[in-house]
């Protein structure tokens, strides 16, 4: 597959030499700009910008582009940052995208707001843009947006958990994401509502970045805070087996109730294994591929895509509850990502 006549010759001799470039055609990338192109021999162009391309979630993503790309005939680009937040990358991505002629954009934003400038001139161009997983801010940005209903993410585990409490007081650990992340926020609001709690309910709240070794720190914070907290709620499966690798060296892992969101196949693994309670699964693979789809329909009739889709969301759990629907970890594990 030939690399586009539209970029300038210096750019195809620096990409030659770093293999970084936003549209190199390379196997696999990584980093700030880095990509490569799918199958699919056919005219309409697609572009895929994830926040990172280690992220097992945007692995899985990126596999349901590629496939939905092949199965439409159309031409995948692909691109990531270098890291979480890298919005100067996504912005070359775009800029590099657009200069190759692609109908369309799907992008998970690393900065919700930061990234809005780049997008308007993307569309003013006539390219369709779709947020996929993390909405822009406004939201109206883009010309539609395809995600888990994060809200709805959060009450389905508050709500497991409340019924799980069976009537028992509740003392709230919140491991949170970072400040101002909309995917945090409706996480957390929606795990307090289907609770039926409030913040001044959660007696220690600390943020994680979505990480491990951070779950762990902050759950130890949290233990000295308050030693008998009783219910964790976490942003994701890495910071609940933080979590419960904090617990379990005080000894506290079976007394107490952690919930989650993603259902990827390492955390819904932990369910079925006991250290998480229950966790509400996500579909980044329906995501990309429902993105592609309207791509090529914008380019074949010019009908946009518009408004927000929900790509669904699963309560997993081998403890069900009465009153709270789910499914088991069977089921879990040949939906899960990663």
């Amino acid at each position: 597959m030939s690399r586009t006549t539209r970029l300038s010759s210096s750019l195809l001799r620096a990409a030659a030499v770093t293999g970084v470039a936003a549209l190199t055609l390379t196997a696999c990338g990584s980093g700030s700009g880095s990509g490569s192109s799918s199958s699919g021999s056919g005219e309409v162009k697609v572009g895929l910008i994830t926040k990172t391309d280690t992220n097992p979630f945007f692995v899985k993503m990126k596999e349901g582009a590629e496939k939905a790309a092949k199965e439409n005939g159309a031409q995948l680009s692909t691109a990531a940052g270098k890291f979480d937040g890298d919005n100067a990358g996504q912005v070359t991505a775009i800029e590099n995208m657009v200069a190759a002629g692609v109908k369309g954009i799907l992008i998970t934003p690393s900065d919700s707001k930061a990234i809005v400038p780049a997008i308007e001139k993307a569309r003013a161009k006539g390219v369709l843009v779709i947020a996929l997983d993390t909405p822009t801010d406004p939201e109206s940005a883009v010309d539609a947006l395809f995600a888990t209903d994060n809200v709805k993410a959060g009450e389905l585990i508050g709500e497991y958990a409340k019924a799980a409490m069976a009537g028992k007081t509740a003392k709230i650990a919140a491991l949170d994401l970072a400040p101002g992340v909309s995917v945090g926020v409706q996480r957390h609001e929606g795990f307090l509502k289907g609770f039926g709690a409030t913040d001044k309910d959660v007696v220690c709240a600390q943020d994680t970045g979505g990480d491990q070794a951070k779950g762990q720190t902050a759950m130890e914070n949290c233990l000295q805070k308050e030693p008998d907290i009783n219910v964790v709620y976490t942003i994701n499966e890495p910071a609940a087996l933080g979590a419960y690798t904090a617990l379990k060296a005080k000894g506290r892992e079976k007394d107490v109730l952690i919930v989650s969101v993603d259902g990827g196949c390492t955390g819904t693994q932990a369910v079925k294994d006991g250290k998480i309670a229950a966790t509400s699964q996500q579909y980044p693979l329906k995501m990309a591929a429902e993105g592609v789809k309207a791509v090529v329909t914008y380019a074949k009739d010019s009908k946009k895509a518009s408004g927000y889709t929900d790509t669904g969301v699963t309560l997993i759990s081998d403890k069900a509850q009465d009153g709270v629907t789910s499914k088991d970890t069977a089921y879990g594990l040949e939906n899960c990502w990663g």
